[in-house]
């Protein structure tokens, strides 16, 4: 599997931004009752699905540029 294939893309972006999703549903629980330290884990995990957004965009143009 080389960097050019889009399974490749797909990997390396479904793994971090189902992390991403976990980390908000944890803030979303933690919101729900009262704990206020969720919101914390609800920014972080917006901003790693901004990356993994950011990520897919920038390997996307850049295998468009390539030929692939």
């Amino acid at each position: 599997m080389t960097p050019q294939d889009p399974q490749f893309l797909y990997m390396i972006l479904v793994l971090p931004s189902l992390f991403g999703l976990t980390l908000m549903g944890e803030g979303i629980y933690k919101c729900i009752h009262e704990e206020w330290s969720g919101l914390i884990s609800i920014f972080f995990g917006l901003a790693f699905i901004a990356m993994v957004v950011f990520a897919y965009f920038f390997f996307s143009s850049y295998m468009a540029n390539r030929g692939v």
